[in-house]
């Protein structure tokens, strides 16, 4: 079976990306590409914009997603845009059965729950994750493990972006708090950053210290912090390609379901 890919933030660093490695799969088709509304490319090949030739498919806009939805049928969305443009695209696509792929990060929780109450609604099927990288996901499984065997240590998180992201802390720093907490037999204060007299370390605080600079594409470092010893652990990514070959994953995990909000350790078999 041939599954057809619609694509939003096409010329984004991650959209970019993930429609070459699209054109790459036998089984997956792209059929729609999308920009921001007004997009001067609007038009064009997107292939040629991307440098990879033409494949026949002309970059569309945001404000005639509806319609080019409607005319490409996709099986599958992918997403990795802004918080305010995911809801939007997730309101236009559900409607019509599209199952999602989801990476934008930085959503409040209102427009978390926007999103999910709209999937619910309509019985589409999602994948939504901070972070697709099949390295990060381990580091997320070991974090559980050191999380219910070093409780009593104190618990640091430090990343580090490039110095185009604007969220901060990371949505992969967040969900590495959240799994170290969920795994924690004590109370826990998630905190960010530190500055003045604070006087000494609370206990229960896990602290998140973010870091932008450069060209780095991701970086996520745990500390655990005991008498006489300490130990971190850290993901680094390279390259994109890290993250768009879960996604690729992900698009395949996703196409066909009916129903459901998932995660990367469902399509990873994590759980």
């Amino acid at each position: 079976m041939v599954i057809k890919v619609a694509v939003t933030g096409a010329l984004g660093r991650m959209g970019s990306g993930i429609i070459k490695s699209i054109c790459e799969h036998p089984d997956l088709k792209l059929v729609a590409a999308i920009e921001a509304p007004n997009h001067e490319k609007r038009g064009e090949d997107i292939g040629r914009l991307l440098g990879i030739g033409e494949v026949g498919v002309v970059l569309e806009t945001a404000d005639r997603l509806e319609e080019v939805l409607r005319e490409s049928r996709p099986d599958v969305l992918v997403d990795f845009t802004t918080p305010e443009a995911t809801v939007k695209t997730v309101k236009v696509s559900a409607p019509q059965g599209i199952n999602l792929v989801i990476g934008t990060t930085g959503f409040t929780e209102e427009q978390r729950r926007e999103i999910e109450d709209t999937i619910k609604k309509y019985g589409v099927a999602a994948v939504i994750s901070q972070n697709y990288a099949i390295g990060v996901n381990i580091f997320f499984k070991v974090l559980e493990f050191l999380a219910k065997k070093l409780g009593d240590y104190d618990i640091e998180i430090v990343e580090m972006h490039h110095r185009y992201k604007r969220d901060a802390p990371s949505g992969t720093a967040l969900r590495a708090a959240k799994i170290i907490s969920d795994n924690l037999e004590r109370e826990v204060s998630i905190i960010y950053g530190r500055v003045g007299i604070l006087g000494e370390r609370k206990k229960e605080e896990i602290c998140i210290h973010a870091i932008r600079g450069g060209d780095v594409v991701g970086e996520h470092t745990v500390i655990f912090a005991g008498d006489g010893e300490r130990l971190e652990v850290t993901h680094r990514a390279s390259s994109r390609q890290a993250f768009v070959n879960g996604v690729i994953r992900a698009i395949k995990f996703i196409a066909g379901k009916r129903g459901g909000i998932y995660d990367t350790f469902d399509v990873l078999g994590l759980r």
